[in-house]
């Protein structure tokens, strides 16, 4: 029985977990991040590499030594109700709701749209997102296939294009890194503001997501008994993952580099299209929308070939892998035709709401050996965890959603009495007060 892949089909994994992962919006925040950390970047940049690489090669990690056959069989050790809920809330934020909306409209904003003297407005982004989702879905319709097209095509060819544009500005940087001083978030607390940058991510949500496409793949190379699978799931994650972390600290760096020519931008599409254009003059743009598309293209297939499985296996009387991937794909082209505003503007406090739950999720799953898996630590944690998690969601409304809803006395009440609140950070002394009465329950069953 084969128990161990090559170093070929290892790599070829691992490229294809980059692939997956690695989408428009891994580009844009590192390069905002830097931008506003300025001197304080690679402090900002560490917070970063903790929920944009750690946490998810922990994801996925979590998937192959658990041996749960996808997210929902792990968070059924919180309970079935809770397992339905979060399974189906993760999948739509990573996918139609969220994330694959803004796999479509990232790249125009920063790429199609600046290549056509920025206009073409709403029907430039309408026949865009239309010719895109055609695309994806293409790809999506053949799901065998997901590791030849993006493992060893899509990838490649987007890592080429990536690597044309970081290494010119390497090599010729714009500035030193203590060009600015660093703003916002970043001047309080630069490693707290990276850390929440990497929620912006998604890829903490995405590990467990994808974690299971790669335990398919896999086991469609032959390596079928779980404790080989669980050690090629986390030696193909650190591959994946690895890179990930290489490309955030360079595009970091760039980032703040070019502070010693320009000021910040207000996101990080502007600030790659201004460095591009420093470099490669009107050419930069076509680079920028080539190499944008191509992550983005890679990343969407991967969501929709995961979030279809997914719904197929926790509906199985439901509709097929090929109505779900169509209706996916349908209501992410209606969806991104709102915008890259619209979409960032809701998406933020629902990661809000859903990466202490993840990030909970995970670590129980990696440590739960040494509470039997105990279904009641599970339990506590989460239930604790739940009520600060919805309190940074109201936090993270939108102005004009926060105006309507009576939510002034309660936030108020939240910052002076939830240690890290104002941070972003409210839920961590709640899962920690949980995991402590998860315990004691535990012994005193026992």
């Amino acid at each position: 029985m084969k128990t161990k892949l090559s170093f070929r089909e290892l790599l070829a994994v691992g490229s294809m977990l980059f692939g997956l992962f690695f989408g428009a919006g891994n580009l844009i925040f590192p390069a905002s991040m830097g931008q506003l950390a300025g001197s304080q970047v690679l402090a900002a940049s560490a917070g970063l590499l903790v929920t944009g690489v750690g946490l998810p090669l922990l994801g996925v990690a979590a998937l192959g030594i658990s041996r749960c056959d996808g997210l929902a069989a792990l968070t059924r050790r919180v309970g079935d109700r809770y397992s339905l809920f979060f399974t189906c809330l993760l999948y739509l934020t990573i996918g139609p709701f969220f994330a694959i909306p803004r796999c479509a409209t990232v790249p125009f904003e920063v790429g199609v749209a600046p290549a056509l003297g920025g206009g073409g407005g709403q029907g430039a982004l309408a026949l865009f997102s239309l010719v895109f989702f055609a695309a994806v879905l293409w790809f999506s319709l053949r799901p065998g296939k997901i590791l030849t097209w993006v493992g060893k095509v899509l990838n490649p060819l987007f890592l080429v294009c990536l690597a044309a544009l970081l290494a010119t500005a390497l090599l010729r940087p714009m500035g030193p890194l203590d060009a600015a001083a660093p703003e916002g978030t970043f001047a309080r607390s630069a490693f707290v503001g990276g850390f929440l940058e990497g929620y912006n991510t998604m890829d903490a949500l995405a590990g467990l997501a994808f974690g299971i496409v790669v335990v398919n793949v896999i086991r469609g190379l032959d390596v079928t008994e779980p404790g080989a699978v669980a050690a090629n799931t986390v030696a193909a994650g650190c591959l994946g993952c690895g890179l990930m972390g290489v490309i955030y600290l360079a595009v970091a760096v760039v980032g703040a580099q070019s502070r010693g020519l320009y000021p910040a931008s207000s996101n990080g599409g502007e600030a790659l299209l201004a460095i591009a254009r420093h470099y490669f003059g009107g050419f930069g743009a076509v680079i920028l929308a080539v190499t944008v598309t191509f992550a983005c293209v890679k990343t969407a297939v991967g969501l929709i070939t995961s979030c279809s499985q997914t719904f197929c296996e926790l509906f199985p009387r439901g509709p097929s892998y090929r109505t779900w991937a169509v209706g996916f794909c349908l209501f992410s082209f209606g969806a991104a035709n709102f915008g890259l505003e619209t979409i960032l503007a809701w998406a933020t406090p629902v990661l809000m709401f859903l990466y202490p739950l993840a990030i909970t999720l995970i670590l129980l799953s990696l440590a739960g050996g040494l509470f039997g898996n105990d279904r009641r630590v599970y339990l506590c944690v989460t239930a604790f965890t739940l009520p600060a998690a919805v309190l940074d969601l109201l936090k993270a409304l939108p102005a004009g959603a926060q105006a309507v809803l009576p939510l002034g006395g309660l936030l108020e009440a939240a910052g002076r009495w939830l240690p890290l609140y104002g941070l972003g950070l409210g839920w961590v002394c709640p899962a920690l007060a949980g995991l402590a009465a998860g315990l004691v329950w535990r012994a005193a069953k026992r």
